[in-house]
């Protein structure tokens, strides 16, 4: 297929794509994104793909939910793995679709190994991660010449849910002036505690983004020792990317988003 002259792959039988849905709104998935969702046989989705992104689905695709949900029933990774190998074992043309980039805190990495163990041949298709595109829609720069060199992604939980242990807070404050917090909201005490525990001023400006890049996407700017206290008070709920750095005080000036929807 070609698209304003370009030649896109096909998706072949008994394989699989891997495809990163962008953080929210539908017009951030890429062309080959769009073009896999259009040739492809069977969609397993993740929860947090817009129904808009699935509108681009073949219509004659089977739709297979396979989301994870914090704190909620959810498929077990082992299991939506070796659902994609029989798929592709049985001939189907597979994309796999989820959130933001498959590989960012999206366990595509574990996918792609098991079906390279299988000797299923896949493709990865990256995504805008909410952590680059959930800062651009809140008008927070990733990152600026005048501020910051260097940003971290972080994950706020790990795998059994509490904050992860492995983690070195200490040099992750010292030595990154830009933090984006993924999955952190249900331990935002505990993290804003352990990064100024490890010299993080209390005052540094915090940016809590809900909904990010979709039309009810809120954006909360406070600061570390405040940003627990009032993210409850002003009831954000996951999915929620944290901020933490100078970049944050842009959002006054770089709210291009909002000020697209007030009115004249």
């Amino acid at each position: 297929m070609e698209i304003a002259g370009l030649k896109l792959p096909e998706i072949a039988p008994g394989s699989v794509w891997l495809v990163g849905a962008g953080p929210g709104d539908p017009g951030l998935i890429t062309l080959h994104g769009a073009h896999g969702l259009a040739h492809a046989e069977v969609v397993v989705f993740d929860a947090l793909v817009d129904k808009a992104i699935l509108d681009l689905a073949n219509p004659q695709a089977e739709l297979i939910f396979a989301g994870k949900r914090g704190g909620r029933p959810s498929a077990a990774q082992e299991d939506i793995s070796a659902q994609l190998v029989a798929l592709a074992r049985d001939r189907r043309r597979v994309l796999r679709l989820k959130g933001g980039d498959p590989c960012v805190f999206g366990r595509g990495g574990e996918e792609a190994l098991a079906l390279a163990q299988a000797g299923i041949p896949f493709r990865m298709v990256p995504g805008i991660t909410a952590g680059i595109g959930g800062l651009a829609y809140a008008g927070i720069p990733a990152t600026h010449r005048d501020t910051n060199a260097a940003i971290t992604f972080i994950t706020g939980h790990a795998t059994g849910g509490a904050v992860p242990s492995d983690l070195d807070w200490q040099a992750l404050a010292q030595g990154s002036p830009t933090l984006v917090i993924y999955m952190g909201l249900r331990h935002l005490k505990r993290i804003a505690g352990l990064l100024m525990e490890a010299g993080r001023d209390g005052a540094e400006p915090v940016a809590i983004l809900t909904d990010a890049t979709l039309p009810s996407q809120r954006t909360l700017v406070t600061t570390l020792a405040q940003a627990d206290a009032d993210a409850a008070a002003a009831a954000m709920t996951p999915p929620a990317l944290i901020v933490v750095g100078k970049n944050v005080a842009f959002h006054a000036q770089l709210d291009w988003f909002h000020a697209l929807s007030e009115p004249r």
